[in-house]
């Protein structure tokens, strides 16, 4: 590649229902349920450039954290930005800038870190002379950050970066630890009329998975909480069927079901802005989740589409009084992972 050359790629965030049942632990012994995850990609991309840059040097630039120069050999993967220096290392790179900018909040619970590492990996690959396939992006991602994160990790967020659209992933379909398969709910046309019944908010309050994600495992682990998790894949089903047959009560229905679960294991997984919203779409008969694991970052609404013009007042309302929380965009992404060089 030459070296004046600047390399582009970018990945959509997603919403999510159902996520958790993407790690391994509880998808393997859940294997005769079928376990699955539905994911929606949203078009607030995650874009990364790669520039040249000095000799055996690698600078990490990306909003919300400081720039970060290293020579590869030495930098820290438990930084905040260790992911992306793991990935680096991975395709044995140096004297590039990379940039991060991203559309959603930092530590939004939309699957960020992921996604953002789908197109590193993406453009590393490029830069390398070997691109990688859609799916081997989505499962070379997944392997690093699970190596790095010291907590158990799944791969939906990288999934839905890497082919957009909207999905249900079926998980340890086969013999192989990477198995799993992909069930378009909608076509591309049906997107505009599924948006309309979507609202997404940002609550003000970054997200932090990991103690509620390590929660979730070790009450698991422990033998008390394996009914629940056969309803979560029972509800995760009956959402994916409303989804594709276009019926919003039902998917809301099954969103609060599944939300309420949650909460009962894990009553920290909704801050006091969430509760707040989520008040809100039950007094409209919606039904609303917060995104990836919770515990901050945001929410995500599903219903009617009338239903759902009337919630909106009420959440920009409720977050106008959290000077951080706003609404986001609903706009489903119709491409996946996208790579350019200039």
């Amino acid at each position: 590649m030459k070296t004046d050359l600047q390399i582009f790629a970018s990945s959509p965030c997603r919403v999510d229902f159902g996520g958790t049942l993407d790690i391994s632990t509880f998808h393997y012994p859940l294997h005769h349920l079928q376990p699955a995850t539905v994911n929606i990609a949203l078009e607030m991309r995650t874009k990364v450039r790669i520039l040249p840059y000095r000799k055996r040097k690698i600078k990490i630039s990306s909003k919300g954290f400081e720039p970060v120069e290293l020579v590869l050999q030495e930098a820290p993967y438990q930084h905040p930005l260790g992911f992306m220096f793991a990935i680096c290392a991975f395709f044995n790179v140096d004297g590039i800038h990379v940039e991060i900018e991203s559309m959603s909040p930092p530590r939004s619970g939309l699957g960020g870190s992921s996604v953002a590492g789908v197109a590193l990996a993406k453009a590393l690959s490029i830069y390398r002379n070997r691109p990688l396939s859609t799916k081997d992006a989505a499962i070379i991602t997944q392997s690093i950050e699970a190596s790095v994160a010291g907590v158990p990790c799944g791969m939906q967020d990288q999934l839905a970066a890497a082919y957009g659209g909207v999905n249900m992933w079926y998980w340890a379909v086969g013999r192989q630890s990477r198995d799993f398969a992909r069930i378009k709910l909608l076509s591309a046309n049906e997107y505009v009329q599924l948006e309309k019944c979507l609202l997404v908010a940002y609550c003000g309050i970054p997200h932090e998975s990991k103690d509620i994600n390590g929660t979730w495992v070790r009450q698991f682990l422990m033998g008390g909480t394996y009914k629940k998790w056969e309803k979560i894949v029972h509800y995760t089903h009956q959402f994916a069927s409303a989804i594709s047959a276009g019926d919003m009560k039902t998917a809301a229905r099954m969103m609060n079901l599944e939300t309420e679960i949650r909460r009962e294991m894990t009553p920290n997984v909704i801050e006091k802005t969430g509760s707040r919203l989520i008040d809100a779409a039950l007094s409209e008969n919606c039904g609303a989740r917060f995104t990836g694991a919770g515990g901050g970052g945001c929410l995500w609404a599903i219903g009617p589409k009338e239903a759902i013009a009337k919630l909106k007042p009420k959440w920009q309302k409720e977050l106008a009084s959290n000077k951080k929380g706003l609404l986001l965009p609903s706009t489903i992404a119709r491409k996946g992972l996208v790579a350019t060089i200039v």
